[in-house]
């Protein structure tokens, strides 16, 4: 079992009322997480501590902060193993933390990168003898708000690029993955970052809204991050507008996978089933959608099946299992609703379907029509849908009836026709001829609609965690009309 205190200034603090929470096991039920429960004093407390440990942070030269990045993603590499221990949090197979730590340590050490990237720009002024510039300069302190699906690759997102640009950061831990959370806050302060540069904040997931408000409207918080469902997101993003902070949201997801007449049918296979089912689904680029040219669409259900009955669903540490556990029985529920909704309205389950607790083998539904709630509602878990047209036009059509924008793919031989599609997709990323669960600690991650809104991700992300200033310094005299 893991204990797991807040991280504040530097120093592990039990909750300052002494009080706990804990995260179970989502299949045997064991407590394997025994969690301190932060009031909004210790939410004040850690937000303090970071406004403290931002001078001298923010003060600290470009080669400084690279060199404790990246002795940072260093020790997440080598704390490799703590962190794969730690899945029995959320029920994940190992292979997943493994690639969440590989991509976490990339992401500080792009971030690292960052720090002399961060550049200004001189501007022509009218005024006689006016030397004008725009400066980014760090703002402050940053709330991130990560999610516990992927636990070390979110949680570094939240943090790494805040404090390549001279930021501190409060993090808000998820109810689900706090000891994941907390233990790369602590790598982070183990890299010698400084006291009170990151802190770890976990709380009852009953008070989850009265921290996250209270954090939000704290004066020194400067900006906001956030990775999460949409509803959550708006929520965010509602806190975060009536107090003026500007915020980054990258939520939900109902990814489609275009497969067009002249596509390799195997190859749109092997990334429909990765995209789907890796993870349980609870991706939010997981593929979602599988929207499929009419001429061969019998052809590619029939490859699909064959390969979904390969994969099994089940607990992390059996042999059998490929895909491990859902976060909890609830969220297998609240997926089978959707399904039985489908199936109540005429749409064909092809394989899957079952649900025992939180274990629910991959499912594939063909039929599918605009009258399901699983068309449009995502269902964060093993479950795709295949929707037929008939041309370019019709499929396109149909992945852009929706009203999440995150992630996207097109299958097709003709690399120019899918380019001019990609162009036309109402989605933040497109991936030609790969799956739409993909990511890159450089490339610029974000959606559109309501997928949320602002980019994370190497250069990408340095508009949103500085502030641009207008600075002149003037040489020579100057005429005033008065």
């Amino acid at each position: 079992m893991f204990d797991v205190p807040l991280l504040i200034g530097g120093q592990a603090r039990p909750a300052s009322d002494g009080k706990t929470f804990e995260r179970r096991h989502p299949l045997s039920g064991e407590v394997v997480s025994r969690v301190a429960a932060a009031t909004v004093d210790d939410a004040d407390a850690a937000v303090s501590a970071a406004e403290a440990a931002f001078p001298a942070w923010a003060a600290l030269g470009p080669g400084e902060r690279r060199s404790r990045l990246l002795r940072a993603a260093d020790l997440v590499q080598a704390r490799s193993q703590m962190f794969v221990d730690m899945a029995v949090e959320t029920g994940a197979m190992s292979n997943w933390y493994g690639f969440n730590v590989k991509l976490a340590a990339n992401i500080l050490r792009e971030a690292a990168s960052m720090t002399t990237q961060i550049n200004g720009q001189v501007i022509p002024s009218d005024v006689p003898g006016s030397f004008a510039m725009a400066l980014r300069q760090p703002c402050g302190v940053v709330l991130g708000i990560a999610p516990w699906n992927a636990p070390v690759i979110l949680a570094t997102r939240a943090i790494a690029m805040p404090l390549a640009c001279g930021n501190t950061v409060v993090l808000k831990s998820s109810e689900s993955s706090p000891a994941v959370h907390r233990l790369m806050g602590q790598v982070l302060h183990e890299a010698g970052l400084g006291d009170g540069v990151v802190n770890i904040i976990s709380n009852a997931p009953q008070d989850a809204a009265a921290i996250v408000e209270r954090l939000i409207a704290n004066p020194a918080v400067r900006r906001v991050n956030f990775t999460g469902s949409t509803h959550v997101g708006r929520i965010v993003g509602e806190l975060s507008a009536r107090h003026l902070k500007p915020a980054l949201l990258e939520l939900g997801g109902k990814a489609p996978l275009l497969v067009l007449d002249d596509a390799d049918l195997d190859a749109a296979v092997g990334a429909a089933a990765f995209g789907a089912y890796f993870n349980q689904g609870q991706i939010c680029m997981s593929t979602e959608r599988l929207i499929v040219d009419q001429r061969i669409a019998d052809v590619f259900i029939e490859k699909l099946v064959h390969k979904v009955a390969t994969l099994r669903a089940g607990d992390p540490d059996a042999a059998d299992s490929v895909l491990g556990s859902l976060i909890d029985a609830s969220a297998g529920q609240r997926i089978k609703v959707l399904v039985d909704d489908a199936l109540s309205k005429g749409a064909r389950l092809l394989i899957g379907g079952q649900v025992e607790g939180s274990v629910m083998q991959p499912t594939l539904l063909d039929g599918v029509t605009d009258r399901m709630r699983l068309y449009r509602d995502e269902s964060f878990g093993p479950v795709a849908v295949v929707l037929r047209g008939e041309g370019d036009e019709a499929l396109l059509s149909l992945a852009n009836d929706s009203s999440f924008g995150l992630s996207s793919a097109i299958f097709s031989r003709d690399t120019s026709r899918a380019l001019a599609l990609a162009q036309r997709l109402e989605s933040g990323i497109c991936h030609i001829n790969g799956p739409t669960v993909h990511d890159e600690a450089q490339m610029p991650f974000g959606g559109v609609k309501a997928s949320g809104y602002g980019s994370f991700g190497g250069s990408a992300s340095i508009e949103h965690f500085t502030q641009l200033r207008w600075v002149t310094l003037q040489n020579g005299p100057r005429h005033y009309p008065i």
